[in-house]
């Protein structure tokens, strides 16, 4: 069984199978969220200093911040598996 990854950018991935939700960081519980995983330390910071564009909710419940937009990211998952030759 070979696993799909979801590039989130700067050389940072995650196992796409894992991946439960993709989120904008921009409203106030997705502030809480982020803060709520930093304090139980299941907060993965994947921005290398830069702005955080999305958030990644994995099934283990952890939460990794991307710098990439979160449509961009969401596209990216559509394409997890599928031949880069082959058109939608």
């Amino acid at each position: 069984m070979e696993k799909e990854l979801l590039n989130l950018g700067f050389g940072s991935t995650v196992v796409a199978q894992r991946v439960v939700t993709i989120l904008a960081p921009n409203s106030s519980p997705m502030k809480r969220l982020k803060d709520e995983a930093r304090e139980e330390r299941r907060l993965i910071d994947a921005t290398h200093g830069r702005k955080t564009r999305a958030m990644v909710v994995t099934d283990s419940n952890h939460v990794i911040l991307s710098a990439i937009q979160a449509e961009t990211l969401s596209q990216r998952f559509l394409l997890v598996g599928k031949d880069p030759k082959e058109k939608e």
